[in-house]
């Protein structure tokens, strides 16, 4: 579908049938943009797909873009929002395209959207997917008046929140929010990450640099990794209120790449039941599994699937 508005740099206008752009490193450097994309799995347009919603911020606008996964998971199905503080009327509003000519509406009202510095909004807005009089997919708070907008019923189908991607930038420290369990529900629920890369120079020997790696969840040391240039890839299974979770992590890049780079971490729940059965703590799993940085993506692909459940995957950009 091709809008009549601007499209936000990090959705690439025009190309209906595109790559995204979690996979196209280059073009998110590009537009100098945070990215975040959340994956949901439910029914729509008669099929259980995958509907992706992606918000995207710089220092003049926030863009929206939904897709929706066509037939076989080969082709999406597109529409995109620009948001810019001049164009007030465009924080509400509604969009139709069709997906194997079956109409879906996206409605959306961000006119009271608190965004709190973040690249999604915190509260005050919703965002609404409708097919068939059935609202499919609902984020944000204000889903009554979502409801008494679209004058639809909710779906039968509870959609599932399988992946979240996003693409922070900095110098060393990266810090995000999420909810490891959809069933978290309240403010206190969300949990805080800190992502930490520190080069230890030591001025009084001049021994050069001993860079550590320190991931917290909640304000408490999750992961403390000493000579990364040497364990620069690995996993650790961590507990985070009683809930097992295995965090997989790669900064090969970070060390020993120059100009823009990322480095790559899965946050990943274990179920109860399967936690006994975690991969491992210690980085020798992903070298005897050869857990390539392809190969993390393909296991986040994967999971984006529905073959396993809820995982976080951050590209952690370092900008010098």
């Amino acid at each position: 579908m091709h809008d009549a508005i601007g499209i936000p740099a990090c959705f690439s206008a025009g190309a209906t049938h595109q790559k995204p752009v979690d996979h196209d490193p280059a073009a998110v450097i590009r537009s100098g943009q945070s990215v975040c994309m959340s994956v949901y799995s439910t029914k729509i347009a008669g099929q259980c797909r995958l509907i992706t919603i992606t918000w995207c911020k710089n220092l003049l606008l926030h863009g929206l873009s939904v897709s929706v996964q066509g037939q076989e998971g080969v082709d999406d199905y597109r529409c995109k929002v620009e948001l810019k503080p001049w164009y007030f009327w465009r924080k509400t509003g509604a969009k139709q395209f069709m997906v194997d000519g079956i109409t879906v509406d996206v409605v959306w009202d961000l006119k009271a959207a608190k965004f709190n510095g973040e690249t999604e909004p915190q509260s005050d807005y919703y965002v609404a997917i409708v097919c068939e009089e059935e609202v499919v997919l609902l984020v944000g708070d204000q889903k009554k008046d979502a409801y008494r907008r679209t004058g639809c019923r909710p779906s039968l189908i509870e959609p599932i929140l399988v992946s979240r991607k996003e693409h922070l930038f900095g110098k060393r420290k990266y810090s995000t929010r999420i909810k490891f369990h959809e069933k978290e529900k309240g403010k206190g629920k969300f949990h805080e990450i800190l992502i930490e890369c520190n080069n230890n120079n030591n001025s009084v020997t001049g021994s050069g640099s001993d860079p550590e790696l320190e991931i917290k969840i909640d304000g408490n040391q999750a992961i403390h990794v000493k000579h990364l240039q040497w364990k620069f890839r690995g996993n650790e299974s961590v507990d985070v209120n009683k809930t097992k979770v295995e965090v997989y992590y790669d900064v090969h890049d970070w060390l020993f790449s120059s100009g823009p780079r990322y480095g790559m971490f899965i946050f990943k729940p274990i179920p109860s039941e399967s936690a006994g059965c975690s991969l491992s703590t210690t980085t020798p799993v992903l070298t005897n599994h050869q857990k390539s940085r392809s190969g993390l993506e393909d296991e986040d692909d994967d999971n984006a699937g529905g073959s396993s459940g809820f995982s976080l995957l951050v590209y952690a950009w370092k900008v010098e």
